[in-house]
């Protein structure tokens, strides 16, 4: 049972990192043109 004190906050601080890095690659345009970067590897040659 104590080891619940432990894992409780480090999985809440798990989400929070998670999340922070999500809304840092939104942020960056990570997620913006995702279809012309499948076509773009697929024209070099």
């Amino acid at each position: 049972m104590d080891i619940l004190y432990l894992l409780i906050p480090l999985s809440v601080v798990l989400v929070f990192c998670i999340l922070a890095g999500l809304w840092w690659a939104i942020d960056r345009g990570q997620f913006d043109e995702i279809e012309g970067e499948a076509a773009r590897i697929l024209d070099e040659s």
